[in-house]
């Protein structure tokens, strides 16, 4: 029974495949809002960073200590303090099935997909490209970002299981599976900027609260419940959620 709330609200981040976009379709540049360590808009166009996959903003792994590290937040807030001021010049490829375009981003005049792999805040999806492959081995033999403790792959972190593989550098402790499994979204926000509460009501929709709504306080964030925290209404209306009536 619980399965289906998680997975829906597990969907954030996933839909890499896509409907091939228009061919010479327009550069897309301007400076971002980053939303998640592989997904930011600019202007008013939805764009996912191709050929990788980040963590999710509640994904946790663990650091070379062996600690519970909500490295999907830090995978955000390394890319946006990265590309802070810089302008974007994002070439289409695609649009996937969330209506976002698929882009290859040059960030400063660098490939940011690039950038993210080799400093270990997203790992090449080689499901859809090898471009980043050599990234990917040399951000993992520098232990760089995900690579420094333990970790599970973002794809399969949407649909883990107790069989799920662990990656990383760090031999991950007595335990391990149990946190990484789970998610951020437990009783506190993962982050000051990540108070927006999700839940699934009795008819199976996904519904956000801001701090403002009128049910904001009885809504008791559980992960056996299906709640998440989102850090903002389009993360939330990205994972299919819809804002309370109240």
């Amino acid at each position: 029974m619980l399965r289906k709330p998680l997975i829906a609200l597990s969907l954030l981040g996933f839909s890499l495949s896509g409907l091939p976009s228009p061919a010479r379709a327009a550069d897309i540049t301007g400076t971002a809002k980053v939303r998640a360590g592989d997904a930011v808009v600019i202007g008013n166009t939805r764009i996912r960073l191709g050929g990788i996959d980040a963590p999710a903003v509640d994904q946790l792994c663990l650091n070379n200590k062996g600690e519970r590290w909500t490295c999907g937040i830090a995978a955000r807030d390394e890319l946006a303090k990265y590309a802070d001021g810089k302008t974007w010049v994002c070439h289409a490829r695609s649009i996937d099935r969330r209506g976002r375009t698929v882009a290859r981003c040059d960030v400063g005049g660098e490939d940011i997909q690039k950038w993210l792999v080799r400093a270990g805040w997203a790992l090449a999806y080689t499901r859809v490209s090898r471009d980043y492959e050599a990234d990917d081995a040399a951000a993992r033999e520098a232990k760089a970002g995900m690579w420094q403790g333990a970790f599970i792959a973002p794809w399969d972190w949407r649909e883990r299981n107790k069989k799920t593989t662990i990656l990383g550098a760090t031999k991950p402790p007595d335990g391990a599976h149990a946190i990484l499994l789970a998610s951020a979204s437990g009783p506190v926000a993962p982050s000051p900027d990540c108070t927006i509460k999700g839940n699934v009501n009795s008819a199976g929709e996904c519904i956000y609260h801001r701090p403002t709504s009128r049910w904001y306080a009885q809504i008791k964030m559980k992960i056996s419940k299906g709640t998440r925290w989102f850090c903002s209404v389009e993360e939330a209306e990205d994972a299919g959620c819809r804002e309370t009536k109240r």
